[in-house]
């Protein structure tokens, strides 16, 4: 009598190679844009950013903490494995940046844009989720 087995089932997917690509492009090209034009002002100060930040009410102090999660978010989409938890991050942050948008500064048309970004990131977070098992796999030791 034979015995029949099964192909073992791998635990994560990795992309093919022009989906890699893709994720690549679109992780370095949005990293670029949080690093220079997102969260650099926040970081220097800027007078639209601080204004905009005195205008919900939190001060400059959230402008600063805002600045920093954007950067971070934006040197770990470029770093393969931080890949998936940055974007999960950004993702997180870009949902809440909509938020503020439609609900603190009456501005729910300027909402869609970071709405957009939420989606691509929660999509490069699920092509990228074997960084973020293996990070969970590494805390879990």
């Amino acid at each position: 009598m034979t015995a029949i087995t099964a192909a073992p089932i791998a635990s994560t997917t990795r992309p093919g190679k022009a989906l890699n690509r893709t994720l690549w492009t679109l992780q370095i090209l949005l990293g670029l844009f949080f690093i220079l034009a997102s969260g650099a002002p926040k970081l220097v100060g800027q007078a639209d950013a601080a204004r905009i930040f005195a205008d919900i009410g939190f001060g400059t102090w959230f402008m600063y903490f805002t600045g920093a999660v954007e950067v971070a978010g934006g040197i770990g989409l470029m770093v393969y494995r931080l890949s998936g938890l940055a974007a999960l991050g950004l993702s997180i942050t870009t949902v809440l940046a909509a938020a503020t948008q439609a609900f603190l500064l009456d501005a729910p048309g300027l909402a869609i844009f970071p709405l957009v970004l939420a989606a691509i990131f929660g999509w490069i977070a699920y092509q990228r989720r074997d960084t973020i098992d293996a990070m969970w796999a590494l805390v879990k030791r």
